[in-house]
């Protein structure tokens, strides 16, 4: 599944992938799977399931107001070109999961803090993986190198876990894959399927994703659960390179997530064509 992850030493390309069956954590295929990368944006996953424990335990009201402030971030999102000043809770983590919004990110950091976003990492046994700071347009000295860090082997079980109802609890897993199925960034992995980026929150053709994305100069990272009439499959692919290496490594990497994915699709394919025919030998790997 993961022939065209090839590291490359000359631009610095690096990565680390997994993909896991959801009902039985069976690895299915693997690339350096406890490699640690940079994550950019993937790290808000975690934003968001301390902010629906929080929801779930009253210690905040999704339809309490927030107000956006004067700071400034670029890049992903809406909200800093809306008319609105203020959203609630729940719209700010509407905007988080449709469009990875940067701005509504740092509203909701404001609102539950860095520490308990650590917090729940911990709780939920991750070591490797780790919402580091808020967005910012600018790193400095004194900033951590990254937003986000993580492994894949952390990323795939996390996202089998909010799969199968065991992040957090089951209500809480519920609406984090509510909130990550607006995902309209299709871009990478996910390109594969063929869905409707802007409006794929019910099967279609008998698949249902859910994904969260992360995009930096040289960072792209995919982590997510194809469901298939068969089965369910979570996946994490992070890539990262050397901020030297020519400006064609993203086209490389960007290619070799498709591809990735159109091995995913065919793997989910197969699955229903030999359903009821041939079963595939136990422990078997592709």
């Amino acid at each position: 599944m993961f022939q065209a992850l090839v590291d490359d030493a000359r631009t610095g390309l690096r990565w680390s992938a997994r993909v896991v069956d959801v009902a039985s954590g069976e690895t299915l295929a693997e690339h350096e799977p406890a490699r640690v990368l940079p994550t950019a944006s993937i790290g808000k996953i975690l934003l968001l399931l301390e902010l629906s424990r929080r929801f779930r335990t009253r210690e905040l009201d999704p339809s309490a107001s927030v107000d956006r402030g004067d700071e400034q971030v670029a890049d992903s999102g809406l909200w800093q070109v809306l008319d609105a000043a203020s959203l609630t809770l729940g719209d700010a983590a509407r905007l988080v999961g449709a469009v990875s919004d940067n701005l509504a990110t740092n509203v909701l950091l404001d609102t539950v803090g860095l520490h308990a976003v650590a917090r729940m990492a911990t709780f939920l046994g991750l070591r490797d993986t780790a919402l580091l700071d808020r967005v910012r347009d600018e790193r400095g000295p004194r900033h951590p190198l990254a937003l986000s860090r993580g492994s894949a082997a952390e990323l795939a079980s996390l996202a089998a876990a909010v799969e199968r109802g065991e992040a957090v609890d089951p209500d809480v897993s519920a609406e984090v894959r509510g909130w990550l199925s607006l995902g309209t960034d299709l871009s990478m992995v996910a390109s594969a399927f063929g869905l409707d980026p802007l409006a794929h929150r019910d099967p279609d053709r008998g698949i249902a994703l859910w994904n969260k994305t992360g995009t930096d100069a040289r960072v792209r990272a995919d982590v997510g659960v194809v469901r298939g009439p068969q089965r369910a499959v979570a996946y994490a692919v992070l890539a990262e390179w050397a901020p030297t290496a020519d400006t064609g490594v993203r086209d490389v990497v960007l290619e070799a997530m498709r591809d990735t994915g159109r091995r995913l699709r065919s793997l989910l394919d197969r699955d229903t064509s030999t359903a009821g025919r041939t079963a595939r030998a136990p422990g078997s790997r592709l």
